[in-house]
């Protein structure tokens, strides 16, 4: 079973906050923890924070579980707030400085663990598929009648 945590309005862009988002994405909880602990951008440290709350709250939600089989399953940045300040700039204009903030959401789980995601990818699937050769069929169908019927008007005149 899954357990999410979420880092609401955290100062910083959200371009900076992906960076050590996309490196701890997939990884075991206990490699992603140490990744984080030696990594000397500053929003490693907040996120350091979130992968430890997301992993008391699914020691909360199985009880006696073991979470050393755990990994990061999906972690995502949304951006959040735009704080606007004005600086001062030449011959009495001012530029607007835009002080960026985030959102981040971290979701823990027990790989191979059967919480119905597996039946969504089947029926996901099945619909692509059938949609790709409804597709090509009507292209050749459609583009070869007039091929033809151009060559045979040509033929003839």
């Amino acid at each position: 079973m899954e357990a999410v945590a979420k880092l609401n309005n955290y100062p910083t862009s959200p371009r900076k906050m992906r960076l050590l988002a996309d490196l701890i994405r997939g990884m075991k909880v206990d490699k992603a923890l140490a990744v984080l602990d030696h990594n000397p951008k500053h929003p490693a440290v907040p996120l350091r924070k979130l992968v430890l709350s997301a992993i008391s709250n699914w020691k909360q939600k199985n009880e006696g579980g073991d979470e050393t089989a755990l990994t990061v399953k999906t972690i995502f940045v949304d951006g959040a707030r735009v704080i606007k300040r004005m600086r001062p700039a030449p011959q009495g204009r001012g530029y607007r400085v835009r002080k960026r903030s985030n959102h981040v959401t971290l979701v823990v789980d027990v790989p191979g663990s059967s919480n119905g995601a597996a039946k969504v990818e089947t029926v996901a699937e099945e619909p692509v598929a059938e949609k790709k050769t409804a597709a090509k069929k009507t292209a050749t169908k459609k583009s070869a009648p007039k091929k033809a019927a151009a060559k045979k008007e040509s033929n003839t005149k």
